[in-house]
């Protein structure tokens, strides 16, 4: 009896260890655990390997890019904001001097009524049917059609201005709709703005003194690399033209600015963006172009690259999310993103989508 005892309980011993060893059951251990097994549980748990710089660049790249995109939409739905609140205005007007019209209108109208009640409101014609002498019915003949259609004409101007305001009134709806959902798409266009570069600016500031000297020396590299390959396509025996008279202005301008600070939404005189740069470029030479570079890639002439002259602008990435000005021995000016300064690169050291020419 006692030897079945003790091999029950020696099973039940077994048993329990076994349980106790199984995996995916945690329990408390009341020992720390050696160092060894301290240090390999740390080697797991270790962060990731930091990023590289090569890494970090391109993920900068990326969000400022994501930016520029945000900023062109900005800029969109601020420009037809803007012509919104001025149609505004004018209808506003319209609506003043066509509600002055209809009162004016009225007042003729109350005019004519008037005076058919002190005629004890006998209608003309049977006035000039109980007048006995012919000459003055003929005269009074010719009067009355007058009248009458001087009558006809003024209940006539009084419906069409009364049309007028009904439309005016439309127009104004409407374009006050298109004003709010466009300050809407800005507001959220400046939300996506502002949460892309706050991550580029984390990625940098995680980033030592040293290392940002780094990192926009491996950008002036990148830059230089696709600008070397793309003069030795042999693409500037090709490019031989002179700017225009309004060109020239253009250039003039933009060149002026270098060195000021890249500012989103900012269209001068102490900041631009990219397409801020430009469209007051040519606004200075008195041609003005669409604001945004999306908008000046889908409203202005296209040329070909090998026919660009100094003044025409280059659209870039696939988006037209980026756009500079041709001056000429295959350089661009441009205002490049946040942290930059107008500056001349390149016109081939960015991908480029076509390019354009205000005053074709």
């Amino acid at each position: 009896m006692t030897r079945r005892r003790s091999v029950a309980a020696a099973i039940t011993l077994v048993c329990t260890l076994t349980v106790l060893a199984a995996p995916g059951l945690a329990y408390a251990d009341p020992q720390p655990p050696p160092a060894a097994a301290t240090a390999q549980a740390g080697d797991r748990t270790a962060a990731a390997p930091e990023k590289s710089l090569e890494e970090v660049s391109k993920e900068v790249d990326a969000l400022y890019r994501k930016a520029g995109a945000a900023t062109d939409a900005y800029n969109l739905a601020k420009e037809q904001a803007d012509k919104q609140s001025s149609l505004m205005v004018e209808l506003a007007q319209d609506m003043v001097r066509g509600q002055t019209k209809i009162d004016l209108l009225k007042q003729q109208v109350g005019v004519e009524a008037r005076a058919q009640y002190r005629d004890a409101g006998l209608p003309p014609e049977v006035r000039l049917m109980l007048s006995g002498d012919p000459s003055k019915f003929l005269e009074g003949a010719t009067r009355l059609r007058a009248g009458q259609h001087a009558q006809h004409t003024l209940l006539s101007q009084l419906t069409t201005a009364q049309q007028d305001l009904k439309e005016y009134t439309r127009d104004a709806n409407s374009q006050w709709q298109k004003l709010e959902a466009n300050r809407a798409r800005q507001a959220k266009s400046k939300k996506d703005i502002e949460k892309k570069l706050a991550a580029a600016k984390k990625l940098e500031s995680g980033l030592q003194k040293k290392e940002l000297a780094q990192l926009a020396e491996l950008e002036r590299q990148q830059a230089q690399k696709a600008q070397t390959a793309w003069l030795n396509s042999g693409i500037l025996r090709e490019i031989d033209n002179k700017a225009g008279p309004l060109g020239k202005k253009a250039v003039a301008f933009a060149t002026k600015q270098i060195g000021k600070p890249y500012v989103w939404g900012a269209e001068g005189p102490k900041s631009y963006d990219c397409s801020g740069l430009t469209s007051q470029a040519w606004a200075a030479a008195g041609h003005p172009i669409p604001r945004t570079s999306q908008e000046q890639w889908k409203q202005l002439p296209h040329v070909a690259v090998r026919d660009m002259r100094p003044g025409d602008l280059i659209i870039y990435f696939s988006d037209a999310t980026h756009v500079g000005m041709y001056i000429g021995g295959g350089m661009m000016v441009n205002a490049p993103r946040p942290g930059r300064d107008v500056t001349i690169g390149g016109a081939g050291s960015m991908p480029i989508l076509g390019v354009v020419r205000p005053d074709a």
